[in-house]
């Protein structure tokens, strides 16, 4: 994956965005499509971070981008743990094979969670209790956020990919004791970032993934909307400059974990 060498792209990813849908073709059959206001950090060419705001729709692909780790989620960097809002593009972070990755790109929206969508949809968040996962695994309670995935299989999926290492949607791993739902009413921010390449990172004394659209990723947007959703990362051109995953997710067409 590369940087473009480009300014101006950048700069007009924001300014697009709106036009193009505006452009897109509407039935009378369709319910008028929720709109959701993103905004991007993102590294540029010489080192500077390029901040744009984007209104794209609601939907599962473009919201999944955004909505991983809450505000004051502790990730681990170069320098020790710093909190998801004070990341900034350029920041190196502790993957799990030992290696420093540079943040290319962070994402944040805010949400509320107990609010249905137009189509009768929340968006709850998980809450992992201290210690669940073992003495400092959270560090302290944690409040995940529907698009994260956690490295490790709960027991109702560990048949999966012969027992090896996959990544797990976090809610799967609710028990309604240490790890429940939860649907705050009130309005709440949320992030992800985006590496080089797909990595596991360590967020809270858990093991969390970096984004990724996954290995459906074409299938599960149109073409018309495509290019609004590639709009919100500058530093790349197609689906493919996200790379391979770094491990098998479950849910995610590689193993279906939800229909298993």
């Amino acid at each position: 994956m590369t940087i473009p060498h480009s300014f101006t792209r950048a700069a007009r990813n924001a300014v697009e965005t709106s036009a193009m849908l505006r452009e897109i073709p509407r039935t009378k059959a369709r319910p008028k499509a929720q709109l959701r206001r993103y905004e991007v950090s993102t590294l540029m060419p010489n080192g500077g971070v390029l901040q744009t705001r984007h209104i794209a729709p609601a939907l599962p692909m473009f919201e999944d981008a955004f909505c991983a780790f809450t505000r004051g989620s502790l990730v681990e960097t170069e320098n020790g743990p710093l909190a998801i809002e004070d990341l900034l593009p350029g920041d190196l972070v502790l993957t799990q094979d030992g290696t420093l990755q540079t943040v290319l790109w962070k994402g944040s929206v805010t949400l509320i969670p107990g609010r249905e969508d137009s189509h009768g949809r929340t968006r709850p968040l998980t809450r992992i209790m201290a210690d669940t996962f073992g003495i400092q695994k959270p560090l302290s309670g944690v409040i995940a956020g529907p698009a994260a995935r956690l490295l490790g299989a709960p027991a109702h999926l560990r048949h999966l990919h012969e027992g090896a290492e996959i990544l797990t949607p976090v809610h799967e791993f609710q028990d309604g004791m240490s790890v429940i739902e939860t649907l705050p009413p009130t309005p709440i921010e949320l992030f992800h970032i985006c590496l080089k390449r797909h990595s596991v990172i360590k967020v809270d004394g858990l093991q969390f993934e970096s984004y990724h659209p996954g290995v459906n990723a074409a299938r599960q947007v149109s073409q018309s909307l495509r290019s609004i959703y590639l709009n919100l990362f500058a530093h790349i051109e197609s689906l493919s400059d996200f790379g391979p995953l770094v491990l098998p997710r479950a849910g995610d067409g590689e193993i279906n974990a939800l229909s298993a």
